[in-house]
């Protein structure tokens, strides 16, 4: 494995410099689309990914400023605001929601059939990630903490009486959607730290409730929950995203959310028991809820659908980005010597197969782990988990921990 303080020559040397180029200094934001060559194939920009950059801008600038990155806490801090004020001018919508794609300038973009320009609540809940990030700026604008809680409000609606919009992979009638509290967790644990007592803690608390009670079941989780019995036996319901619930994890922690020890650890443990890839290595982007290819009956004309049965054993930057750190985290949380020594096979696996040596990673990956040229849900090559999760390896490795967060 990677000795701990390698987490941080990683971020500062290898993986930082490829997205330096990427920023979007002159207009705030970053660029995104590009191929696995690192050809820039557009300017557009998704507010999905600007949201995300200005959170770990942010976020890298506490790292600099607390001695743990050498970085430029001064730019990283820019950055953040930038970003965000891009976002807040540009992004936002008056029914309190979001474009989905803007152009380099900030023009909004139909995204929808119907001419939509706001088509995810995801895209939504990074721009509240993003302001959050960049409200802990001294005099950061009032009115972004504003639009921030409209936003998640908004959101919390949304996905509580199932109009949320989740393109391009809609959830199905008759199906909650696991991202969806986990998001507003996240999303509003974020907030609240920016701006105690603005109201995001109550959002966050009812996140959490919703991801126990509805989604974690006695050692398994669903990642399309069921409202009818008779369902049980689908695709969708049948279906697990190992990367994902190891994410929610994490989440869960940092949060300060009241879940027992034993059960993180026992989901995380099964996660991780179903997602390894016995034959090739690696964490299989899906898997059954008994292991290996996802099985169950299907509706025939859901788009989600399609994507599990044609990408479930693709090996993806993201979920083993976020496996390395929730492994780490919970290994010493749970004092579990059998997560630990997950971490020790999640972390070979990841660094041998991942790091590109023009700098950056390779993000997507067929089952043998060779470079795929295919689209993930969107057609960027986003920074965030990779960056995010080096940033709390490194944390972590300091003896810091989700508190400082």
């Amino acid at each position: 494995m990677t000795a701990p303080r390698s987490w941080r020559a990683h971020l500062e040397q290898h993986v930082l410099p490829w997205w330096e180029r990427a920023a979007d200094d002159e207009r705030g934001g970053v660029l995104t689309c590009f191929d696995n060559a690192g050809r820039l194939l557009s300017e557009e920009k998704y507010t999905w990914s600007q949201g995300r950059w200005a959170w770990l801008c942010a976020e890298l600038a506490d790292e600099a400023e607390a001695g743990r990155l050498d970085l430029d806490a001064a730019m990283w801090r820019r950055r953040a605001g930038e970003t965000a004020r891009f976002i807040a001018d540009r992004a936002l919508t008056p029914d309190h929601r979001t474009a989905f794609r803007l152009d380099r300038t900030g023009h909004q973009l139909v995204s929808g059939a119907d001419g939509e320009v706001s088509t995810s609540v995801f895209a939504d809940l990074f721009a509240v990630l993003g302001l959050a990030g960049a409200l802990r700026t001294p005099g950061a604008p009032t009115h972004w903490q504003t639009s921030a809680m409209a936003l998640l409000d908004v959101a919390e609606r949304s996905i509580a009486d199932r109009t949320a919009r989740s393109e391009p992979y809609p959830v199905p009638s008759g199906f909650r959607d696991l991202a969806g509290p986990m998001s507003l967790l996240h999303t509003a644990a974020e907030l609240e730290r920016a701006r105690p007592g603005c109201g995001a803690g109550a959002v966050r608390d009812r996140a959490a409730d919703a991801l126990t009670e509805q989604f974690f079941g006695a050692g398994t989780w669903w990642e399309f929950a069921p409202e009818a019995p008779a369902d049980a036996t689908t695709l969708l319901a049948r279906h697990r995203t190992p990367g994902h619930l190891l994410e929610c994890l994490w989440m869960l922690v940092h949060a300060g959310a009241d879940v027992p020890l034993e059960r993180l650890e026992a989901l995380a443990l099964r996660a991780l028991a179903i997602g390894w890839d016995d034959a090739e290595g690696g964490i299989l982007r899906y898997a059954d809820a008994d292991g290996g290819r996802p099985c169950g009956t299907s509706f025939g004309d859901v788009p989600y659908e399609a994507l599990v049965r044609s990408t479930w054993d693709t090996k993806l930057w993201w979920v083993h980005a976020e496996a390395l750190y929730a492994t780490s985290l919970l290994a010493a949380r749970c004092a579990s010597a059998e997560l630990a020594r997950w971490h020790e096979r999640v972390a070979g696996y990841t660094m041998a197969t991942f790091p590109d040596p023009a700098g950056e990673w390779l993000q997507i990956r067929d089952r043998a782990g060779r470079p795929l040229d295919a689209v993930v849900a969107l057609p960027v090559k986003d920074p965030f988990h990779i960056i995010r999760s080096l940033i709390f390896l490194n944390r972590e490795a300091q003896n810091e921990g989700p508190e400082s967060d």
